[in-house]
C-alpha cells in the first residue's frame, strides 16, 4: 500500500494534470488518488505541567517495558532518557542497574545538568555513560523530548561496519538524510567531551550510528524517539540479511532512487509519524503489563 500523503493536494484546472504537491507517489494525477489516507493524529497537550510530567514519567516506564520485551537490554547497559517539562533543565532516567522490564514509574530518577540526581525513586544510582551521551543531546537539542540508546544486537552489529544505511527498503526511507554515523570508539563514554562530540555529530538529526558501540535515536516525543529506534534496529538486521544474500550470489542490494526516498521520508519519517507508529507498541504493553508500571 501506498504511504499517505505528506501535504494535502492542490486544485487543478485538469483533474489529468499532476498536482505539485504530491498527493499518493510522484507523478500520480489527483484524479488516480482516489483513496487518501487520513492525517495522524497526536499526542494529548497539558496545561498543567505537573500533570504532563506525570503522564510522561509513565510513557517513560512504558518505553523500558518495550525496550525489555525486545531484549535490548545487556547486562545494565542502555537508558532512556526524558526532558522534564516542570524543569526542562534536568531530565528523568531509569537507575542504574535496575532491570528494562521492572522499571515502573516510581522508580526514574531526576538528574540535572551538572549531574546530580534531584529527585526519583528508592535506586539513587546514575550511569555515568547515560549522564555524559544524553545530558550533552539535551543541553544541545531544546527540541529533543527523548533520547533512547542500547547495544541491541543488530544495531552494535551494524554500527561495527563503519557505514550509515542504505535506502533499500521502504522503513529504511524513515532515516533518509536524517542519521549520521559517529566515527569514533574511545571505550565507555565517560568524558564530557565525547558526550558533546556524540551531540555536534548528531546535529539536527534524529539517529545516530555509533562505531563499535551501538544506535541512538532521539523525538520530541518519547513514542517517537522507542520507534525510531525499533525501526532502526530492523533495517540494521534487514540490510545486515540482504547484503549477506546479495553477497552471497555475487550481487549488490538494489538501492531506492534519491527522489523517491525523499518522497517516502515525508510521509513516514516525521516526528508525528515516529509518534503514531509506536502507538501499537505502547497500547499493546499497557495490555501485557497492566498496571504495574503506572505504580
Amino acid at each position: 500500500m501506498a504511504p499517505p500523503s505528506a501535504v494535502s493536494p492542490t486544485s487543478v484546472n485538469s483533474s489529468d494534470k499532476p498536482s505539485a504537491a504530491v498527493p499518493h507517489e510522484p507523478g500520480i494525477s489527483e484524479s488516480k488518488a482516489k483513496v487518501q489516507m487520513p492525517k495522524f493524529p497526536g499526542p494529548p497537550a497539558f496545561a498543567d505541567k505537573h500533570a504532563e510530567r506525570d503522564y510522561l514519567k509513565g510513557r517513560l516506564a512504558a518505553a523500558f517495558r518495550i525496550f525489555g520485551k525486545y531484549g535490548f537490554d545487556e547486562g545494565v547497559a542502555g537508558h532512556i532518557t526524558m526532558r522534564d517539562p516542570v524543569q526542562p533543565d534536568t531530565f528523568w532516567v531509569n537507575p542504574f542497574g535496575v532491570a528494562f522490564s521492572l522499571i515502573k514509574k516510581s522508580d526514574l530518577i531526576q538528574v540535572d545538568h551538572e549531574g546530580n540526581i534531584i529527585d526519583g525513586g528508592p535506586v539513587r544510582l546514575l550511569n555515568a555513560a547515560a549522564f555524559m551521551i544524553h545530558g550533552a543531546v539535551h543541553k544541545a537539542r531544546p527540541d529533543v523530548l527523548c533520547a533512547a540508546h542500547s547495544h541491541s544486537i543488530y544495531g552494535r552489529s551494524f554500527c561495527s561496519l563503519g557505514r550509515k544505511l542504505d535506502m533499500i527498503t521502504q522503513d529504511s526511507c524513515s532515516f533518509y538524510n536524517d542519521h549520521v554515523l559517529y566515527e569514533s570508539f574511545n571505550g565507555i563514554v565517560l568524558a564530557e567531551k565525547e558526550g558533546n562530540d556524540i551531540a555536534a555529530c548528531l546535529g539536527d538529526g534524529k539517529a545516530a550510528l555509533l562505531q563499535n558501540h551501538g544506535l541512538l535515536t532521539v523525538g520530541d516525543t518519547i513514542e517517537a524517539a522507542v520507534f525510531w529506534f525499533l525501526s532502526l534496529e530492523k533495517c540494521c538486521q534487514a540490510q545486515l540479511a540482504a547484503d549477506a544474500a546479495a553477497g552471497g550470489r555475487g550481487h549488490e542490494t538494489v538501492k531506492i532512487h534519491d527522489e523517491d526516498a525523499a518522497f517516502t521520508y515525508k510521509t513516514i519519517g516525521t516526528p508525528r509519524a515516529g509518534w503514531f507508529s509506536a502507538k501499537p507498541l505502547f497500547d499493546v504493553i499497557e495490555k501485557e503489563c497492566g498496571p504495574d508500571y503506572l505504580q
